[in-house]
Order: C-alpha cells, then sequence, then structure tokens
C-alpha cells in the first residue's frame, strides 16, 4: 500500500513551522503527515481585530524508504518515491479580540512512482483541490491575545479516487474523511526587553465520518521554538527563529488501509525567517528530522520546505 496527505497556515509574533515526512514495510508504503504544515509558522497567530490573506506553499519530497528508527532498503517498499507541491489560500479574521475565523483552501500537486502487480516501474502525476479546513479562533483568555484555542473540521473536498490501479487510499491528495480539529497556543517574552520571544502551539487532528473502509489514523503536531525581533534593515522588520517539532500518527485502519505500514513518531528541528514591512509579511522556514520511528516499511523525506506570504488588513 502507500500513505497519505495534506497541508498548510501562517500567524503573529515569530514562531514557524513545517515538517518532514516519513514513513515504513515490504509492499506499497508511504505517507504524508502534512497536518504538521498547520502548526507554528509566525504569521499565524491573530495579533487583534482584522483581518489577515494569506497563500503558502509548502514542499516536500519522500524519496527514501524508512522503518523503525532508520533509513531501509528500498527493494522492501514498492512505492518508490512522493514529491508533493502544495499550495493553499486562506483567511484568517478576527472580529474582536476574542473570537474570529480562519478557512484554508490548498490545492496539491503530486508525482508518484511505484511498482505495478506486474513488478514494473511506473509513475504518474496530477493535481487536485485538496482537503478544506475551517476553524474558529478563540483569544479572550488574556488581554495581550497570548493564549489561544483553535477548533473546526477539515472537510472530504480532496480527490481520494484519483486512479486508483495505481494510487492507493493513502496516497490519495484527500483522505475522504471529515475530521474534528482541535488546537491551542501560547506565547510570551523571555527578556525584559521583549526582543526574544517564546512560543509553544498544537494541533490534532481526529478522523470522525469515513468513506469506502479506509479511517486515516489520528495526528498530533506539537511545536515549540524561540524567536528574536530586534533586527531590521529600514523599514523591514527580521525575526529569525528556531524551533523543535514534534508529530505522532496512529495506524490507519479499515479494509482499505494498510496497517502494517503506518503510523509513526518524529522529532524535527526548524530554523525560519519573517520579514514584516507592514502590512506585508513573508516566512519561510526548513524541517530537518532528527528522529523519527515509523510502523512498517514507509517513504521518508529528508527536508521540507514552507514559504508563506500574508497580508493584514
Amino acid at each position: 500500500m502507500k500513505n497519505k496527505f495534506n497541508s498548510a497556515a501562517t500567524v503573529k509574533v515569530s514562531c514557524g513551522l513545517l515538517a518532514g515526512i516519513l514513513a515504513p514495510g515490504v509492499v506499497h508504503a508511504c505517507a504524508c503527515g502534512c497536518g504538521v504544515f498547520d502548526v507554528g509558522t509566525s504569521s499565524m497567530f491573530p495579533g487583534g481585530e482584522g483581518g489577515m490573506a494569506f497563500l503558502q506553499y509548502d514542499y516536500q519530497d519522500q524519496n527514501r524508504n524508512w522503518s523503525g528508527t532508520s533509513q531501509a532498503p528500498a527493494a522492501n517498499n514498492d512505492d518508490k518515491e512522493i514529491r508533493t507541491d502544495f499550495v493553499t489560500a486562506g483567511l484568517q479574521y478576527m472580529f474582536n479580540s476574542s473570537w474570529g475565523l480562519q478557512v484554508q483552501v490548498p490545492f496539491d500537486y503530486r508525482y508518484f512512482k511505484t511498482k505495478d502487480d506486474m513488478g514494473n516501474i511506473v509513475s504518474t502525476s496530477w493535481g487536485s483541490l485538496g482537503d478544506i479546513r475551517v476553524e474558529g479562533i478563540y483569544t479572550g483568555f488574556m488581554a495581550d491575545l497570548s493564549a489561544g484555542v483553535t477548533f473546526g473540521v477539515k472537510l472530504p473536498t480532496g480527490n481520494d479516487n484519483y486512479n486508483p490501479a495505481i494510487v492507493d487510499r493513502d496516497t490519495q491528495i484527500g483522505t475522504g474523511s471529515t475530521d474534528i480539529l482541535l488546537g491551542g497556543f501560547y506565547r510570551g517574552n523571555l527578556t525584559k526587553d521583549q526582543w526574544w520571544d517564546w512560543f509553544a502551539q498544537l494541533q490534532l487532528d481526529v478522523p470522525v465520518l469515513i468513506q469506502d473502509e479506509y479511517r486515516p489514523g489520528i495526528e498530533l503536531d506539537t511545536a515549540a521554538g524561540i524567536d528574536y525581533k530586534g533586527f531590521s534593515l529600514g523599514r523591514v522588520k527580521i525575526s529569525p527563529l528556531a524551533q523543535v517539532i514534534f508529530s505522532e500518527r496512529t495506524s490507519d485502519s479499515g479494509a482499505a488501509a494498510d496497517s502494517d505500514n503506518s503510523g509513526y513518531q518524529r522529532i524535527m528541528l526548524s530554523p525560519g525567517v519573517e520579514f514584516h514591512i507592514h502590512p506585508v509579511k513573508i516566512y519561510a522556514d526548513a524541517e530537518f528530522p532528527v528522529y523519527q520511528n515509523f510502523t512498517g516499511n514507509q517513504l521518508a523525506a529528508p527536508v521540507l520546505f514552507k514559504v508563506s506570504l500574508s497580508f493584514m488588513f
């Protein structure tokens, strides 16, 4: 079998995030865990009443087989490569200092190379609307909006049935499931001069309604990091940051799933930088896995990349 995917985000105060993807088994196996793209990202924490439109690009190339805590022979996995470009358009709007709404609409383009049932190497490429996310935001715990929670749904809008003779359910762009999304964040100052900040964030993705006997695994993505706000170049404020990301995903289940080759835990280190020229922010980071433990055999990416452009109004 193979594995799965999803996508993106951004907010205020500097933090950031992106995440590598990997997965392990003998036969077909690949994986995504792309919910990691939705944690961190400095431009996304709400800073007050008003709106923000953003466009985000994420990239990962899953081109090595991984099993347990180490790289495994490519011969153990019929799947050879999954290369994906994620483009996400989004809108966040805070109606007041306590309540807001965020919508993310992804479009993904994927290249997939695998062995068919005859043992021949075959490949295919396709693009599709991804799974749309709609989330409410509550930041009324503190006057400075330093803490907040998010709650919403991931809708089954992505294509989950492209070329099923080659592409298994866990490699489709859409999961075919409706998921409950729950998250939270907190940020604060490390120094009295307020040049150094710290932040923490998490998001839980729980599939609740499924189709065609395929249930994606439950995914938890967390991030914690620090950023520095003391650099500027003319009107441009420059904020470098560093963060650590932890992700865990349970194995998929159902008759259409490859339970023996899905599910993982991983830790990534992610340097990033944000440029702010009001009302525009540009954010970029890279995520490097330093520990990963995958069930079975799955395809892994050595690094993930993220770039986002946001406009406040």
